[in-house]
């Protein structure tokens, strides 16, 4: 034995503890991604969990009675309804009055009726906003 073998001897030994070889560094990265991909399992199966709640509460929101949950649609419902009228109708029975020679039909308030119409629209929005943000709990 030689000096060079007595120096070199526990380097090696201290270099295979703690320097991986090839072998290893692969099995610990495949390790790593097999943790990764079990993670994304895990976060793609919250997902659609949660998807799949949000589709029972539409439903359950589908099935609810005019008095509680009718209220949005109607004053949608309404707000169309005068904008089809105040854009649509009424220009063509103006024309036609002139045409047959009777009155006029009257205009809407569009003061009215337009910040009905952003608030409902808006507001919606900002709260969904919000709910994206975590500004308000999703169950109120």
């Amino acid at each position: 034995m030689n000096l060079l073998d007595v120096i070199l001897g526990p380097v090696a030994s201290i270099i295979e503890k703690y320097v991986p070889s090839a072998a290893d560094k692969a099995a610990a990265q495949l390790e790593v991604l097999k943790l990764q991909q079990q993670d994304s399992f895990q976060q793609l199966d919250a997902q659609l969990k949660l998807a799949q709640a949000q589709t029972d509460i539409n439903k359950a929101e589908a099935t609810t009675d005019l008095f509680r949950g009718g209220w949005r649609p109607f004053v949608g419902w309404v707000c169309g309804i005068g904008l089809a009228y105040d854009f649509i109708l009424q220009p063509l029975l103006s024309w036609g009055s002139a045409i047959w020679h009777v009155p006029v039909p009257p205009q809407l308030d569009l003061g009215t009726l337009i910040p009905l119409l952003a608030g409902l629209l808006g507001l919606g929005t900002l709260r969904t906003t919000e709910r994206i943000q975590g500004v308000i709990p999703k169950g109120k």
